[in-house]
């Protein structure tokens, strides 16, 4: 049991640099998102980026997934989707299940949408948190 808490932790670690390298490395939509959010400047809210959750499969399966952004306040979860989500939209959705049911609403737009369109993104988002819970995808 304390070899599987070292690997369980060890997993953690390497998902934790992933995150803070996602953070360095992010596309031009992520940082365009993040200069829209950060310092509680949509809504007031306090919005975290490349957040991690951890995911229980089983008793001593535990998988991390990396959220683009977090909403600790409305439990939201952010999904920036550039090109490679047509390729893996079925992957998408059990993650966004998965996600969905530890009690986040995951909203996905697409990164054309954030730069191209950011007054409608912004829109959408505010009536996605009046809303309240639930999955919504965004119009692409």
């Amino acid at each position: 049991m304390l070899h599987q808490h070292k690997k369980q932790r060890d997993l953690y670690l390497k998902i934790r640099g992933f995150a803070r390298k996602m953070r360095k490395d992010a596309t031009a939509a992520e940082d365009f998102f993040w200069e829209k959010v950060r310092d509680r400047r949509l809504f007031g809210l306090k919005m975290n980026r490349q957040f991690i959750i951890a995911c229980h499969i089983s008793k001593d399966c535990t998988k991390y997934y990396i959220a683009d952004f977090h909403c600790h306040a409305h439990r939201l979860i952010f999904e920036l989707d550039g090109y490679i989500h047509l390729t893996q939209q079925e992957k998408d959705q059990i993650r966004t299940e998965r996600i969905g049911d530890l009690g986040y609403s995951v909203l996905r737009i697409s990164n054309e949408r954030i730069l191209k369109h950011w007054d409608e993104v912004e829109r959408e988002i505010w009536e996605f948190i009046q809303k309240g819970k639930g999955d919504y995808k965004s119009h692409h």
